[in-house]
């Protein structure tokens, strides 16, 4: 389980990869994720979720923390690329309302736009 993280180098852009299991046991470090962002006004944050292969209702809570975090400075909140099982989850928990969920468009590599960081 992992957290990894890149920023634009603008800072606008957040992109935040979950591999493995997001659970509490990534909560630190996921926090960690977009709290430490300088200038956090309008950034829009990008959560792939599509090399997590388990979610618990901590993970969700987390994600409401961050589109609170997001909305109010002014940004929003993507989730990218969700397994089935994953998709799932959000479904039963009508994420699709409070978030928008991409499925299909992929994270291209952002090497060269941003400044890596892993947790």
């Amino acid at each position: 389980m992992s957290v990894n993280q890149e920023v634009s180098k603008d800072g606008k852009k957040v992109y935040i990869n979950i591999s493995g299991r997001f659970d509490y046991k990534v909560s630190q470090a996921f926090r960690d994720s977009y709290r430490r962002i300088p200038g956090q006004e309008c950034v829009s944050y990008y959560v792939d979720l599509s090399d997590a292969v388990y979610m618990d209702s901590s993970a969700l809570g987390m994600l409401l923390l961050l589109r609170e975090h997001a909305k109010c400075r002014g940004g929003s909140v993507f989730i990218e690329r969700p397994s089935k099982q994953i998709d799932n989850i959000l479904k039963v928990a009508n994420f699709e309302q409070l978030f928008t969920i991409n499925y299909t468009c992929p994270i291209t590599s952002y090497a060269g736009e941003s400044a890596g960081a892993e947790h």
